[in-house]
Parts: C-alpha cells; structure tokens; sequence
C-alpha cells in the first residue's frame, strides 16, 4: 500500500515539475508552479521559511519521502532503475561518509562563496531542470512544430510553430554529462546518487535518522531470506543484523512488499510486546494501509497548501535575422534579479526561467562563476514590457517576483551608441527604428553634426529613461554588430 502511494504522488509530481519546463506557453505554470517552489535548495534559497519547516517536519515524521516523491532527480532515478528488469539485484553497503560529508562541505562552501556554478553542477532539482531543458524540450519543440504543421494544412491554429535551438552549447554539454553519470548510477545501483553526492539527500539523512516512522524488523519473524536487502535501491537495508540505515532509506516501500513473512513494518518503534499482545495479521495489514495513507495525505496536503497561482503574460515573439552578438563589459541580468551579486547567490541554475521566456532573450551563462545562470542577450527578440514571465517562475529568489508596471520602471541597463556601425553614417540612408521602437521613448533622433542640416539623423540615448529592454538592439538593420546595444548594470536602478 505505501509503496502505490509513492509511486502515485511520485508520477504526478514527475509529470508536472517536467512539464513546467517544457511547457513554452506559460499556462501550466498557472497551476502548478508551486511544485518548483516546494524543492528544497531553492526554498532554502529563497528563504521560504514556510516550506523548509514543512519539509523538515516531513522527514522528522515520515523519514525522507522527500526524496522518493517530491525531487525529480530522485524519481528520474527510481524511473531508470525500474527499467532493468533484473530482480534481487541489489546487496547492502555501508554509508560512504568519505564522500557524503565532504560534497556537502564543498556545496556549502560554494552557497556561502557565491560560486553558482558549482552549485548547480551539485543541486538536484537543478539538474533535472537542466537535462529536461537541454534535452527533451527541444524534442518537445520539435513534435509541437510537426502539429502545428498538421494543424495548418487543415487550416487550424490550435498550435504555433517555435524555433529549436541550441541556447548554450557548453550547459548541453553538462546537461548530457549530468543525465548519463545520473542514469548509469541509477541503472547499476538505484539510489548511489542520492545517497553518496546529492547535499540535499545528505542535510535530510540528519533529520532522517529521527523520524518518528521507520522501517523495523520483527527479528522473531524475519527467515533472513534477503529478499528485503536485495530490492532495497538505497542499499541501506542489512537483513544479516536486522538493522536499516535510516540516514539512506527514502522510504521507497520495496522492502514491505517483498518480505513474506511480514518480518518488516513502517511504524514507530516501540518496546516489543508478549506473544498475546501481538495484533493480528489482518490488523497488522489494516495498521500498515492506515499509515500509508497518513503518509500520503501528509503530502498532498502539504502540497495544496503551498500552491500559488500567477499570472501569465505571453510577451509574443518577433522573428528577424540573427546577428553577432556584442561584448557587454557588464552581463544583464533579468528585471527583479536586484543585481549582478544576488543572481549569483541565489541561483542554481535550474533553467526554467530560460525555458519559460518566450521572447528567447534568456539563456544560460557561459561564464565560469555564473556559468548555467541565466544571461539575457537580444540577437532573436527583446524584453518586452509587458512580459515579466521570469520574474513569477523563480522559485529561488534569483529573479524576485515584479509587476508589469514595476517592470517599466526597472533600469537593468543602457543603450550604447555606436557610430561606425550605424546606417545612417555608414551607407547614407534613414532609420530610426530604434527611435520608433523605444518603449519609454529614451531614444531621439538628432542631426550627426547640429552645425549641418543635412548631416545625417543619428539617435540620442537618454540613459536616465532608458530601461535596458533590448527593443532598439533587437530591431537595430546594421548586420553582422548593431549600432546599438545594452551595456548592463551590476545593480539596477529604479527611474
């Protein structure tokens, strides 16, 4: 019984957590964003003290369920392993300290120093967002596109074709190295990850090891027949001393439903009893529904009770041809990120920003301390006012939730000028689209030389209204460098 009910919360959350990062439409994100926000890291990140208490009391009554039902990169894991059709394959191994105990001092490390990159690497509700949005959401692009043509031979528009692409090539790269390490773990030994890398697993195997539920041996029932330790993915389960290392054990149920002797129970340990007081069978099966499904409705409750809905703004995309992209001395960051120094403290680089964006402007950093956060760039589309899409899916605090007319007034940073490669100077013809397109009119088109009316019209950058949306970069005719760009802010300001 508790085993079905793992697996049953376990599939809706899989399903969902994956579809928000394939989902382009924004529209799930109505409903389930919530699933992001109960992940630990970013929780802790975002200081959501709400969620970590629920958390922690979670695994204080229930031991880490956490692992087994709420993390994806745990589910992936249970997912992949249940694929080898190989029975009893498991064996006990003891807890592996010279490797838990060290990645979680470096991961805390790299929390406290800001290296963000490091922490992504190691976070694994992170990781799985990034395999899903390197790896499958492309091929989800892909068959939405082959609807969307169906849909339009038939002269429907229930679907609209988007483009594929390659937003980082070096977070592909990780995001295959990542699944393929997870993936054979998994395959070889179920819950190695987990139980041996993941900080996550670790900070929750302390809380773990005092959980008011556990799973128990009735020595005088047990047969020792291994059936218990050789189905046990957190190989924590020792059948030869009776004893199970409650710090590794996600309480997945395996071991209930493969004992045949009823020798195992998921309840809270107490004194053993005389003969005559021992419950029957059939009220032992009825104990051990009633707990399981206390253990489920623990959780669904406490998964309604932080949901939250959004609001969705689908800023639209405009569709012109690529250029070069310019060297900013200074990144942008998105509106509500505060500054250059928060996105770097609280990001883990999980990606659903950059898959959620639906101007393309976000995607992964390709630097070395900021490398899988999100950067933004205007080579397929700008920041439109009206979108602030990345600011409500953030689920760490990064990106801190902003209003449409906030957004108006955030100045992330400037447009820069450049003459050589401007139009205007360079083959003698009118332009001013980045007059025309300038959202908060920071840009006036001004004679080249005031002395000559016929110089020609070159625009004038008001950086004190100016934004940073991209809107003149993105639309800017000169090709391969515009002749406007964004220089970013290291801290924003506020116009």
């Amino acid at each position: 019984m508790l085993r079905k009910i793992r697996i049953t919360l376990a599939a809706f959350v899989m399903v969902f957590i994956t579809l928000l990062f394939l989902d382009f439409t924004g529209t799930l994100h109505h409903w389930f964003s919530w699933l992001a926000k109960i992940q630990f890291l970013p929780a802790v990140l975002a200081l959501n003290f709400v969620v970590i208490a629920l958390l922690v009391v979670l695994t204080l009554v229930f031991g880490r369920i956490y692992c087994s039902v709420i993390c994806p990169l745990g589910i992936m894991q249970d997912v992949i392993s249940w694929f080898r059709k190989k029975k009893n394959r498991f064996t006990y191994s003891p807890e592996k300290k010279w490797l838990r105990y060290p990645v979680l001092v470096i991961f805390v490390a790299a929390l406290v120093l800001g290296l963000g990159s490091l922490v992504a690497l190691l976070a694994p509700y992170s990781s799985y967002g990034r395999i899903v949005t390197n790896l499958l959401k492309p091929l989800w692009e892909m068959g939405n596109n082959v609807l969307a043509g169906i849909a339009e031979h038939y002269e429907s528009y229930a679907f609209y074709s988007v483009d594929v692409w390659i937003r980082s090539l070096p977070t592909f790269i990780i995001a295959l190295v990542s699944f393929i390490v997870v993936a054979v773990l998994a395959w070889r030994g179920g819950r190695t990850w987990c139980n041996t890398i993941c900080p996550v697993g670790t900070v929750l195997s302390f809380f773990a090891r005092f959980s008011w539920l556990k799973i128990h041996f009735d020595e005088d029932k047990c047969k020792n027949c291994s059936l218990c330790t050789k189905n046990c993915k957190a190989s924590c389960i020792d059948f030869k001393n009776h004893t199970v290392d409650y710090s590794r054990c996600v309480v997945c149920g395996n071991c209930l439903d493969q004992c045949k002797f009823g020798a195992l129970s998921y309840a809270h340990p107490t004194k053993k009893s005389s003969p005559s007081a021992q419950p029957k069978e059939n009220e032992q099966k009825a104990d051990e529904g009633r707990r399981a499904f206390l253990v489920g409705a623990a959780i669904a409750t406490t998964s309604v009770a932080l949901a939250q809905e959004k609001k969705k703004v689908d800023g639209g995309l405009a569709e012109i041809e690529e250029k070069a992209i310019p060297a900013r001395q200074t990144p942008l960051t998105p509106p509500g990120s505060i500054s250059a120094k928060n996105m770097a403290q609280r990001c883990t680089g999980c990606q659903l920003c950059v898959s959620e964006c639906p101007n393309d402007v976000l995607r992964p950093s390709t630097g070395l301390l900021t490398l899988m956060q999100p950067t933004m760039s205007y080579e397929r589309g700008y920041c439109r006012p009206e979108c602030n899409r990345c600011s409500t899916v953030c689920p760490a605090g990064a990106i801190k939730p902003i209003g449409v007319e906030e957004k108006s007034s955030i100045q992330i940073g400037h447009a820069v000028w450049i003459k050589k490669n401007c139009i205007p100077v360079t083959d003698g013809v009118e332009c001013g689209n980045c007059e025309r397109h300038c959202p908060v009119g920071a840009i006036t088109m001004v004679q080249l030389d005031e002395n000559d009316e016929e110089s020609p019209m070159v625009p004038a950058v008001n950086e004190a209204k100016c934004i940073g949306c991209g809107a003149c970069e993105y639309l800017c005719p000169a090709r391969p460098f515009t002749a406007i760009y964004v220089e970013g802010h290291e801290v924003h300001k506020k116009n």
